[in-house]
């Protein structure tokens, strides 16, 4: 841990919301405060429940219930994991009962849960982002779509799971998805409206940032792999892994992501009368013209949080707190030299159809300096650890070189059992290849 001063009012008890991978870094995390606070997870998962939180079967999106929960067990500190809570404002009604709460509330939750509104904010204060037009009917939308070209991008205005963005290769792809959203109501009513806007090409990669009104902080760099298949082919989906710290993202090149991206956002969601306490997650495409805004996120992204939390050599619980009590100012975020990287288990089928159910066994006694973070699974009524999700596990390794966290992960992702179980195996490919 990094010599900060640990506040004497740091919270004694602490709810995470949700059940995913991400939230169970977070348990994991917190669980190493030196404040030592009682951990409860809603609705939780097997794994965070292997780290000592008690879990509570209220639902992510239910308010109501989560409201009642913190109120039951005296809650003093809330940490909001899914982007679907914070759009619906449960960060507002914690408010009302006098509950701090680490993320943004509903007028922050809305710049992931509109992503034209975004588009909106970039556009107004000229963050650089691709070019894009929004449309109710298919007809324009087409229209626009064929003066525009191939490749292009397709995405519900709404929250879909992560699913809701297509990169169309040609205009066929483009048009289907068009009509799929407007016609066929594929995402209801996050699909109502779509934005449709230019393919930027280059690399990808994933900016956190902690943010507290306009004072923030830049988490250790970061990139995803979204396709489905090895060599990025197939689907997106959630992530099917990655890995920390980014090479392709140099010191020069962070600093001027921070000068054009980073400090402009916070300044221009400020500006808009949004006090934002929470993760901001900026999506940023590398193009030979310069880094330009994708997405914004308003939490912690999965996986990316199974190797970013790792590296901090920090109080996490203190740094969550801070921000959300606007006292960031003057955190040292002291971040390890280590490298980390996630490898995703999913179900085979994912992300189209899945079978849930099927057992899983861990490897015993688990390897030093891997952690297995549970995202998609449950225990059935024999006490077996089962698949519950298309994402199931996130394997996390750490070391001192990327090519050592590759080698430890992977390892164990063979020692781990289950008969549904697929994975890519070159998650990292890009930073390997570029050495």
């Amino acid at each position: 841990m990094a010599d900060n001063v640990v506040p004497n009012n740091l919270p004694s008890s602490v709810l995470v919301v949700g059940s995913g991978g991400r939230e169970h870094s977070l348990v994991r995390e917190i669980a190493r405060s030196p404040a030592a606070p009682r951990i409860l997870a809603a609705p939780g998962n097997p794994g965070m429940a292997s780290e000592g939180a008690s879990c509570h079967a209220v639902a992510a999106d239910d308010l109501d219930g989560m409201v009642a929960l913190a109120t039951a067990e005296k809650v003093e500190f809330v940490v909001v994991g899914p982007e679907v809570p914070l759009a619906l404002g449960l960060v507002d009604r914690l408010e009302e009962i006098g509950v701090p709460a680490f993320g943004p509330k509903a007028d922050g939750g809305e710049l992931e849960a509109s992503k034209i509104r975004t588009k909106q904010i970039l556009q107004k204060y000229g963050i650089p982002t691709a070019p894009a037009e929004v449309f109710t009917e298919v007809d324009p939308a087409l229209a626009y779509m064929r003066s525009r070209g191939a490749p292009i991008v397709v995405k519900a205005d709404g929250l879909a799971a992560g699913k809701g963005v297509i990169v169309a290769s040609d205009l066929s792809e483009a048009e289907a998805a068009v009509r799929d959203m407007l016609e066929g109501n594929k995402f209801g009513s996050s699909g109502s409206r779509v934005l449709i806007e230019d393919c930027l090409r280059g690399e990808e990669t994933s900016i956190l940032v902690i943010v507290s009104g306009r004072d923030y902080l830049i988490l250790p760099t970061s990139q995803d792999h979204k396709r489905i298949g090895e060599g990025d082919t197939g689907p997106n989906t959630g992530g099917m892994g990655t890995y920390s710290p980014a090479v392709v993202v140099t010191p020069e090149l962070l600093q001027q992501i921070e000068k054009e991206i980073v400090r402009p956002s916070v300044e221009a969601i400020a500006d808009e009368g949004i006090d934002f306490r929470g993760t901001l997650f900026i999506g940023i495409m590398l193009t030979a013209d310069g880094p330009s805004v994708l997405e914004y996120n308003t939490r912690f992204g999965d996986p990316e949080t199974q190797v970013v939390l790792p590296r901090l050599d920090c109080d996490v619980l203190e740094l969550l707190w801070r921000a959300s009590l606007g006292q960031l100012a003057g955190f040292d975020l002291s971040v390890n030299d280590q490298h980390a990287m996630c490898v995703v288990i999913a179900s085979r089928g994912y992300p189209e159809s899945y079978d849930k159910g099927d057992a899983i066994n861990l490897p015993e006694p688990m390897p030093a300096n891997v952690a297995v973070i549970h995202a998609g699974t449950a225990t059935n009524d024999s006490g077996q650890l089962v698949t519950a999700g298309g994402r199931v596990l996130g394997v996390t390794a750490l070391a001192d070189s990327l090519k050592g966290a590759a080698d430890l992960a992977y390892a164990t992702c063979e020692q781990i059992d289950c008969v549904s179980k697929v994975f890519r195996r070159d998650i990292g490919a890009r930073q390997f290849n570029r050495k």
